[in-house]
């Protein structure tokens, strides 16, 4: 009975990333609101992302590939890693070139493209979502439900439903919004263990400095 309990456990796990890099079903597009990243981490790292002069609002916090159930990390790849001017040329899609860095180990090379390839990839899908300009004019640190942040998303992508995409919080604040999109870079469903929806009706939500 072990022997078979043991058996089904692995049948039912999904496979490790190492053994699968490349063969994923979609992916996830995390926007972090930069301000919010400084206030909770940012600022006590001294992450370039928070100087006072890098003006970010929503950064691309990564493109994670993501299996139906499950999803991988830190694969196994032939390609060969960027270099430091490789990754501090995407510092501003990122936020800082370590986090560019830190996206290609963790996740690019599970997409099985090349760091460049997987760069651009992640460029053209940042792109493509159309991050709503009113959360920049404001002024003063504001406390909202976080379902203001999916309504304005859902309002300046109109092709985006609302399954395609989930809001995240974290110690009382809005952290980010998550989007699904195919192999394609198309709106698609998310599936059951991405959704995580902020339900805080209140959540605090910081201006750009």
């Amino acid at each position: 009975m072990r022997r078979l309990f043991t058996v089904l456990l692995v049948l039912a796990t999904p496979l490790r990333a190492q053994d699968v890099a490349g063969d994923v079903d979609y992916y996830v597009m995390a926007l972090s609101w930069s301000p919010n990243w400084c206030a909770m981490e940012g600022d006590a790292r001294e992450s370039p992302q928070c100087d006072a002069s890098a003006d970010f609002g929503w950064v691309l916090h990564g493109l994670w590939p993501q299996y139906d159930r499950g999803w991988p990390d830190y694969c196994r790849t032939d390609h060969r890693n960027p270099s430091r001017s490789d990754t501090a040329a995407w510092a501003g899609l990122f936020g800082s070139a370590g986090s560019a860095w830190h996206q290609w180990n963790k996740h690019g090379r599970c997409s099985g493209l090349s760091a460049d390839a997987y760069y651009a990839l992640s460029a053209e899908a940042y792109a493509r979502v159309t991050r709503p300009e009113v959360f920049r004019k404001l002024d003063d640190p504001v406390r909202l439900p976080a379902a203001v942040i999916e309504e304005a998303f859902l309002r300046d992508n109109p092709s985006l439903a609302a399954d395609q995409i989930t809001i995240t919080c974290r110690s009382g604040r809005i952290q980010e919004a998550r989007i699904c999109l195919s192999r394609d870079l198309e709106f698609r469903d998310c599936g059951a263990d991405v959704v995580r929806d902020c339900t805080l009706e209140d959540a605090l939500f910081d201006p750009i400095r």
